[in-house]
């Protein structure tokens, strides 16, 4: 069960977790994903279908640490963080679903990893993520970030495999 017309999210069918309503900021996000900053590339979470689609947003600042050296005087978001933040998305999709609920999402692959456009400090990302395939604890999504004039910036395919917490 995904967010109603409102952007309330409820008890997913099977007793899952209860949602908070959308959007989420950092602490939503951080109630559901176990990164944190630095290494936290979701600033907030717009659409959300647990365990199938969902949408975010990236304010890139240019405080982040990895501009200093990628790259001095023309600072560019590195792609691998584009396509972590595409994971991280992807994380919260099926960490918000019964099964996920608690436990950790790690990647199993990247495929056809393709960057289109530079990514500077100013731009707001829209990241979007529909997961495409399950099995068991083995799963793939793909993953589109666009520049606000709706230009992808970056898009993968992304394997996971959600594991248990070892706490």
């Amino acid at each position: 069960m995904g967010a109603d017309a409102e952007g309330r999210s409820g008890v997913e069918a099977g007793g899952g977790p209860v949602l908070p309503p959308l959007p989420w900021g950092l602490p939503e996000i951080e109630s559901v994903l176990p990164h944190r900053r630095p290494f936290l590339f979701l600033d907030r979470i717009l659409e959300l279908d647990p365990g199938r689609h969902a949408v975010a947003q990236k304010a890139v600042a240019g405080g982040e640490a990895h501009f200093a050296g990628h790259f001095p005087g023309h600072p560019v978001m590195p792609g691998v963080l584009i396509i972590e933040a595409l994971a991280q998305l992807g994380a919260v999709c099926i960490l918000s679903t019964p099964e996920g609920s608690g436990r950790l999402v790690l990647f199993g692959g990247i495929e056809q990893a393709r960057f289109r456009q530079q990514v500077v400090p100013g731009e707001l990302l829209r990241l979007e993520v529909q997961l495409t395939a399950r099995r068991g604890p083995v799963g793939k999504g793909q993953g589109k970030a666009f520049l606000a004039d709706g230009r992808v910036a970056a898009e993968a395919q992304l394997m996971f495999v959600l594991a248990r917490r070892d706490n």
